[in-house]
């Protein structure tokens, strides 16, 4: 399918010397889309959005290798075991559900506000937990959190970015891969450089110094939001609402754009309604249907491949690679860092000049094969099939990175316009987190029943996306869902 042009559907905004005049909606998005407005405040919205990502991976990852010792403090049975580590995703499923609804309906600026607290506290809870129900309760609290920062992150680095080129909404939307990554080898570097530091005696206590650690950069994020001096509203979302004196203000405090309402414009111009809870039937009506489907299938492809892989590496390697424990921490962050990070920084450098829909088909190829490869390895009988192992854990996390990983997150948000960006991420999210809480719970007892059968398990993942992809050739990057809304808007007021 081809992009609809920016300007397709709307007259651009005029600019008089210095001053930028503007009569709509349209006028913002399409300033934003050209790439005409460009700030130092702007670049570090999306740099503050791509922390609350950050936060999102390192609180989902504290605990993968501290399980092993929550078990045996608390006395915890395998089915327990797993209770904890899927409270958070049940958490974010709830989160992201009526997260998605709260970013079109409030705004991106205050639903971010309150991922943040949500992080700081949450994450001292879970440190100090003396029993295993109050660990369960606060990771789950913590998980709302997780699952509303996704769609108001995601919304952010889009509504922040110009069309296409450097800095293009593909490539900022892709940019969460690597924030992730990056936040999953932080959060291993963190527990190997305890490992060195605590006693002996204190082992024990490494999870809980891991998972209090995610506080620290939660709560300068939140001073810089109460400060309120880079972070901003979407100004899309703002003259979307109908404000655009709103709009122009945070195209001058963001941009430095001298954005001013132009005297002729409309006192009230048509715009979607304020959505309600019903915006989610919205996504099962044309054209929108079939990229709901299409991005909830290749989300849950990934989300479940990557749940049982990485999440599952100290499970892979000291189980049934039947390593140390720091040979298990050191391999996850390399693993984390050499592969899944670098295939990250690819994803955003080839977003906008190779696409979406190649780099995912690609990745769950390479993926398919690493997993496969890994099932005939079976349990690694010498250093030789130790090290090919680990180096097609390598490989599916490379993948991961450039392909799926990245670009789910255009799948779910560039076909959609700002009215209803926040809906389509949150109930992307909510199915994906869906499967991830059926991962995390299953996986360990799968891993433990069946052992490295299991990848044969793991390996539907990388099938059921290239069966996705192939089935709807639907390229995201470069086309501009807000233009295509206006036209079928206007159209059918005409109508």
């Amino acid at each position: 399918m081809s992009s609809t042009s920016p300007l397709s559907a709307s007259t651009s905004p005029v600019t008089t010397s210095s001053t930028v005049l503007i009569r709509s909606a349209a006028d913002v998005s399409d300033l934003v889309n050209s790439g005409t407005a460009r700030g130092r405040h702007a670049k570090m919205i999306v740099i503050i959005a791509l922390g609350g990502i950050f936060l999102d991976a390192y609180d989902l990852s504290s605990l993968a290798y501290g399980l092993p010792d929550i078990t045996e403090q608390f006395g915890l049975s395998s089915t327990m075991a797993g209770t904890v580590t899927a409270s958070i995703s049940v958490g974010s499923l709830l989160g992201a559900l009526v997260g998605g609804w709260l970013v079109d309906r409030i705004g991106r600026y205050r639903v971010f506000m309150a991922n943040m607290l949500f992080f700081v506290v949450t994450a001292l809870v879970c440190a100090v937990a003396q029993d295993v129900w109050t660990l369960i309760a606060a990771r789950f609290v913590m998980g709302i959190g997780v699952g509303m920062d996704i769609p108001v992150a995601i919304a952010f680095l889009a509504e922040f970015s110009r069309l296409r080129g450097k800095g293009s909404k593909g490539s900022r939307t892709a940019a969460w891969s690597p924030a992730w990554y990056t936040a999953t080898s932080g959060c291993y570097l963190v527990i190997m450089l305890l490992y060195f530091l605590l006693p002996d005696a204190q082992l024990g206590w490494l999870w809980r110094f891991t998972v209090g650690f995610g506080a620290i950069p939660a709560l300068l994020v939140l001073v810089l939001l109460l400060r309120r001096r880079y972070m901003n509203e979407s100004p899309t979302w703002a003259a979307d609402q109908g404000d655009l004196e709103g709009a122009a203000r945070i195209l001058r405090q963001s941009y430095g754009v001298d954005a001013r309402v132009a005297e002729d414009a409309p006192a009230t111009t048509p715009r979607p309604p304020k959505p309600g809870l019903a915006a989610y039937a919205r996504l099962f009506t044309p054209p929108y249907r079939t990229r709901t489907i299409q991005s909830v299938t290749v989300g849950l492809a990934e989300t479940f491949g990557y749940n049982a892989v990485a999440f599952g590496l100290p499970i892979i390697i000291a189980t049934l690679m039947t390593q140390g424990p720091l040979t298990t921490i050191a391999s996850s962050f390399a693993l984390n860092l050499v592969f899944a990070l670098t295939g990250g920084i690819l994803g955003i450098r080839w977003a906008s000049t190779r696409g979406a829909w190649p780099m995912m088909t690609l990745g769950f190829a390479i993926q398919f094969v690493a997993i496969t490869v890994l099932g005939l390895i079976g349990d690694p009988s010498g250093t030789a099939f130790v090290t090919a192992g680990v180096l097609m854990l390598g490989a599916f996390m490379f993948a991961q990175g450039f392909g799926p990983g990245a670009h789910i997150m255009s799948y779910a948000s560039l076909g959609f316009p700002t009215s209803m960006r926040g809906v389509s991420i949150g109930f992307n999210q909510a199915v994906l987190r869906l499967g991830s809480t059926l991962t995390l719970f299953f996986f360990p007892i799968l891993s433990s029943g069946l052992g490295t059968r299991v990848y044969w398990v793991i390996l539907a993942a990388p099938v059921l996306g290239l069966i996705a992809l192939l089935a709807k050739h639907w390229e995201p990057v470069g086309f501009d869902a807000d233009a295509e809304e206006r036209t079928r808007f206007v159209t059918a007021s005409r109508g």
